[in-house]
């Protein structure tokens, strides 16, 4: 029977991949054809055909990254003699209709189902049905393939009268879900489509207006319920979402590194993957600041304080100035700068901005006094020659410099530079603050920008604005470009024929007049003032109270999916709860009440004696964890060695292969690296985010987060737990990364707890 029911959905499936491959060939011809276009010299017609072409090729790479795994499971419904539900192909039964999940969506030549996508309605069913609650379902199959051959069948059967017969010798069980939780880790993260479990579905499906925060332990799924429900709204909102994108930023480059193929491999390519030190465009930052620096950088008294800067670079002297114009002496009084200044400021523009409305102001009232002082001196002149003196003005050197001088144009990299190399200007500006406060912002000018200080240079961009007003207009005009693209999209799209493939405002997005093809996501990542649909932000309790607020300028419709565990919160200006962490996106009594908590309570990575000690440490260091149920156990207890060589070596000789990460704190990095390639080859140990394939891989305990690996090294426990302030959440994040197997290398007494 289950030979027979093997060949049966092997057929089924190799069908579905016939479909598949035809139309990855059709969409093939159809890049052919339009690439062969002759469009003349029309540029119009141009970026018509080169979009077109971008299309077929998203589409053709769509086809194939869905290619593993294509369809992974079969649902059983009972058959309603009223619905032409045609899904279930030939496999029917008077009873009974079969709907095959997948990746993605597949219908034959007539248009009939042949595949339903894992997102659509009618397939949530696959995740949520129990025997209790079927909804509808008679049974579930999953179907465990390898290639495109499908290697096992497994049945979980919702209606007892299934039971009866040959049904019932089909294996049944919960096979999938513990085969994908034992299977080898290999650097990079897999998707959970075909094993979503109930509570996990029900987050992902969930309504997308407000802040849902995610709360749950390790190894509960919290990232890949975000990606999932990333890649789910995508499909569900396609309209609203397209053109906006969806942000999902995370802790580190090693994490983005570690998820990046898993949207992909869903069918989604549209969204951007950043961790904060890539949110500002144009600096990337990677490297961390001292604990109490970025503490302080991290409070938002630190957005007051960039407010401040920008506003005293608008400055009115003391005493007149004397100014020398085409031999002629004039006087530049205070009175004349502060009015400037004043009118300036009333317009509610940014620095660089209004910096335009006050030269104006400032010019046209020099130029009135000069002329004045020109006609009590004799010269021939009048109103009409106040144009030509205005451009004197503006030409000459003295009245530039003491206009800059009074409001001078300004970026954010060069105001925080200033900020942090003058110590006088920042003691001015911060009356309040200690002595020592002020200190652990000084550094030399030349300093590269930390992870911390891109909250700050965006809080910059923001109150001085476009630093080039050309760059500005043209920025405004590319805008009313794009409204007129809009009619000509629509009539590019009947001409070709593609209705429903493409909208009109994606189409008209790519016919910029420098014919720009870049996508949605690579277009938001580097336009500092793009605003995304939907964002997605992992590890969110770690996020400061200023790195906060560069998120929600990224995403100001507040709709956001926050997934995080605030016991592992690392970082000194971390929160202690959710509530505290999410106050600078909830702003007002009626904000705080858009906010929902979701939480995961079922442990699938980590095996649960290793769960119960990290759990026993964090409680033994009063840290709020969630408690998790672990669905199993593995067959390794913990281990505790002296060397970190001699735990590697002991993982490496079981010959179970895998990938095993060591976690040490960042000033023994560079030390254990060079140990373990003395004696395991620099072609097996890898280093950062870089090192993620390699048999072996070092990291620090916040490059660890997030991710997942079969065996796990943690190098001096205690003194990880002593390194900060949070140092034992630091520790619960590295004790909870293995699915099999943990070593704790110690040369002294293990933390409490432990």
């Amino acid at each position: 029977m289950v030979d027979q029911e093997l060949q049966r959905e092997q057929q089924y499936v190799a069908n579905l991949y016939a479909r598949l491959d035809a139309l990855q060939r059709e969409a093939e011809q159809q890049l052919v054809a339009v690439r062969r276009l002759d469009v003349g010299g029309n540029h119009q017609s141009r970026s018509e055909r080169d979009t077109f072409a971008r299309l077929y090729e998203d589409r053709i790479v769509q086809l194939r990254e869905v290619d593993d795994r294509l369809a992974f499971g079969r649902l059983e419904v009972a058959a309603d003699p009223s619905s032409s539900d045609s899904s279930s192909g030939e496999d029917e039964t008077d009873a009974s209709v079969y709907r095959y999940i997948g990746r993605l969506g597949l219908r034959d030549e007539d248009l009939q189902p042949l595949l339903l996508d894992w997102r659509v309605p009618q397939a949530s069913a696959f995740y949520q049905a129990t025997a209790a609650t079927p909804l509808g379902a008679r049974a579930r199959r999953h179907l465990l393939s390898k290639g495109r051959d499908i290697v096992r069948i497994e049945d979980e059967i919702l209606d007892a009268a299934l039971l009866e017969g040959d049904s019932a010798t089909v294996h049944q069980g919960e096979g999938a879900l513990l085969a994908a939780l034992t299977a080898q880790r290999t650097g990079h993260m897999s998707d959970i489509v075909s094993t979503i479990q109930a509570e996990q579905d029900r987050i992902i499906r969930s309504d997308l207006k407000g802040v849902l925060v995610v709360q749950g332990g390790p190894g509960t799924g919290k990232t890949a319920v975000a990606l999932h429900r990333a890649a789910y709204l995508l499909y569900t909102h396609r309209d609203r979402l397209k053109n906006s994108g969806v942000l999902i930023v995370g802790p580190s480059e090693s994490f983005l590194n570690y998820i990046e193929a898993v949207l992909p491999s869903l069918g989604e390519t549209g969204v951007v993957l950043a961790s904060v030190g890539q949110l500002y465009p144009g600096v990337e930052a990677t490297r961390e600041d001292a604990p109490a620096v970025a503490a302080l950088k991290g409070q938002t008294s630190m957005a007051r304080l960039i407010e401040r800067a920008v506003r005293s670079r608008q400055w009115v002297p003391a005493q007149p100035q004397v100014l020398v114009v085409n031999g002629d002496r004039l006087t530049l009084h205070p009175h004349l700068i502060e009015t400037a200044i004043h009118r300036a400021r009333a317009t509610g523009k940014s620095h660089n901005e209004a910096r335009v409305t006050f030269v104006k102001n400032a010019l046209g009232a020099l130029a009135k006094e000069w002329l004045a002082q020109l006609k009590k001196d004799g010269r021939s002149m009048d109103d009409t020659d106040l144009p030509m003196l205005r451009e004197d003005l503006r030409l000459a050197d003295d009245v530039r410099v003491a206009l800059n001088t009074a409001w001078l144009p300004l970026t954010p990299e060069k105001l925080l530079q200033d900020l942090y190399a003058r110590p006088q200007w920042l003691a001015q500006l911060t009356p309040t603050w200690t002595p020592a406060q002020r200190a652990l912002l000084q550094r030399p000018r030349g300093a590269e920008f930390t992870i911390s200080d891109i909250p700050l240079l965006d809080e910059a961009a923001e109150h001085l604005g476009e630093y080039n007003v050309v760059d500005a207009a043209l920025k405004r005009e590319q805008k009313e470009q794009r409204k007129r693209d809009v009619e000509n999209a629509e009539l590019a799209i009947s001409n070709m024929e593609v209705k429903g493939l493409v909208n009109a405002k994606a189409l008209a997005d790519n016919f910029a007049e420098l014919g720009d093809r870049a996508t949605t996501a690579e277009r938001a990542a580097l336009d500092r003032s793009w605003t995304y649909g939907h964002v997605v932000v992992d590890e969110a309790q770690e996020l400061s109270p200023m790195q906060w607020r560069l998120v929600l300028r990224r995403g100001p419709l507040r709709s956001f999916t926050i997934v995080g565990d605030i016991a592992q919160a690392a970082s000194a200006a971390a929160a202690s709860n959710w509530r505290e962490a999410l106050a600078p996106l909830l702003s007002g009594s009626l904000e705080a009440d858009r906010w929902r908590l979701e939480e995961l309570t079922v442990n699938y990575r980590t095996p649960s004696q290793i769960a119960s000690a990290a759990e026993s440490m964090a409680l033994a260091h009063d840290l709020p964890i969630t408690p998790a149920r672990s669905v199993r156990a593995s067959e390794w207890p913990i281990e505790t060695v002296t060397d970190v060589a001699d735990a590697v070596r002991r993982e490496r000789a079981l010959g179970l292969g895998g990938t095993v990460a060591v976690i040490v704190l960042e000033p023994a990095l560079a030390g254990v690296h060079a140990s373990l390639v003395s004696s395991f080859g620099p072609s097996v140990v890898g280093l950062g985010a870089e090192g993620l394939l390699k048999e072996i891989a070092l990291l620090t305990p916040h490059d660890s987060k997030g991710l997942e690996f079969d065996a796990v090294v943690v190098v001096d426990p205690a003194g990880i737990v002593a390194a900060s302030e949070r140092g034992a959440g630091a520790l619960y994040v590295a004790m909870t990364r293995p699915t099999q197997r943990l070593y704790l290398v110690a040369t002294g007494p293990l933390p409490a707890g432990l």
